[in-house]
């Protein structure tokens, strides 16, 4: 196979598989790549290894972080209108907190 050499944040395609997955790491002390598949499995091999994978490059596919939670539809939909900062603290004019200083008691 090509030696491509693995850098965080690229893609691969498996041959054998079809699996898609991203490198998220290289530890240079341990000699070891370790990658993520879409759904979100880790895998970790070693540098010698990785060079006898049946991998090509690969663009990142159109929902490249659903391994991380939602998808980029879920993410644009959910952030779409909604105020995501809500201050407990925020009080209507004139209402006070038990224990602050402008309780009574």
């Amino acid at each position: 196979m090509a030696h491509l050499q693995p850098e965080i944040g690229n893609w691969f395609e498996d041959l054998d598989s079809g699996q898609l997955f991203e490198v998220v790491a290289i530890d240079e002390l341990q000699q070891t790549v370790e990658v993520q598949y879409l759904d979100g499995t880790l895998d970790e091999f070693e540098l010698d290894h990785w060079q006898s994978l049946p991998v090509i490059g690969a663009a990142p596919p159109e929902d490249a972080n659903i391994a991380y939670g939602l998808s980029v539809t879920e993410q644009d939909s959910s952030a779409s209108g909604v105020d995501f900062y809500l201050n407990p603290l925020d009080t209507v004019e004139g209402e006070s907190f038990i224990g602050t200083d402008e309780s009574p008691f």
